[in-house]
């Protein structure tokens, strides 16, 4: 199918449902859900944005910025609390944590009188380990993205297309993501790694991430990011700065940026 017959779908999918709200993040694939729920729907779409300690909170005053920029009305629900079972990290931690977020967003669609929620899953999310995508079905959430055939390449051309600014936007993913399962989740963490990712984005690196391990942080960076690093100065600076956030010791994984790298326990098991 051509990209614009998946486009046609997708406005005809959104179109059916008459009225709904979309769980919006920021990122590449919930910023295109909005624009054209915004297009198709006008007054009769949403955004919901749930703001907790497991996401950046730049990205959080971004997807303020980019839904303004799109037209949409956003609302965004303040939680400050992480259940239990998330806390335990888990190998579905994903499951409880989108069970919880989506139940908060759906609540918030149902006091605005809309009953449909839409997130920003596409085809691509389907062959990756995502227990969350359990926690959607259950809610009878709609994934519009997916159901239109979009992969992700698809989401950031036609993003490109219709002149939205998160086209070549880095893949995000919650900062529990960040912590091996099985390790407890505390804010602590949480904080030290956002603010790890936040110094690392100041030297302009683009695809990475910083993976906690205890007292040791691990850096990826994509690939063709790495020979940035072969720089003794640039390494002293990072681990010292990243040591002031808390971290023992500071490391860099060798073969670079892996989306889902911790997954590969699950997968050995």
């Amino acid at each position: 199918m051509e990209l614009q017959d998946k486009y046609e779908k997708l406005k005809t999918i959104i179109a059916e449902t008459g009225k709904a709200a979309v769980a919006y993040s920021g990122g590449v694939d919930s910023t295109l859900l909005s624009k054209v729920a915004f297009d198709v729907l006008k007054e009769n779409s949403i955004a919901i944005t749930l703001v907790s300690p497991m996401n950046a909170q730049s990205e959080m005053k971004d997807a303020e910025d980019l839904a303004k920029e799109i037209g949409i009305t956003h609302y965004m629900i303040n939680d400050d609390e992480i259940e239990d079972e998330v806390l335990a990290n888990p190998v579905n931690r994903c499951y409880h944590c989108k069970k919880v977020e989506f139940t908060r967003i759906l609540e918030k669609a149902h006091e605005k009188k809309i009953t449909i929620v839409f997130d920003g899953s596409n085809v691509d999310d389907m062959s990756d380990y995502r227990p969350g995508l359990q926690a959607l079905s259950e809610l009878k959430v709609i994934s519009p993205l997916r159901l239109a055939g979009l992969t992700k390449s698809d989401i950031r051309e036609l993003s490109h297309e219709l002149g939205l600014r998160t086209w070549n936007k880095p893949a995000l993913a919650c900062l529990g993501s960040r912590i091996p399962y099985g390790e407890r989740i505390t804010i602590e963490k949480l904080t030290r790694i956002d603010k790890s990712e936040d110094y690392m984005r100041t030297l302009e690196f683009i695809q990475f991430r910083v993976r906690s391990h205890g007292d040791m942080a691990r850096i990826e960076v994509s690939p063709e990011e790495r020979t940035k690093l072969f720089n003794e100065k640039l390494l002293d600076t990072i681990s010292k700065q990243l040591k002031s956030y808390g971290y023992q010791y500071v490391c860099l994984e060798m073969e670079g940026y892996i989306t889902g790298s911790l997954n590969r326990v699950i997968e050995k098991k």
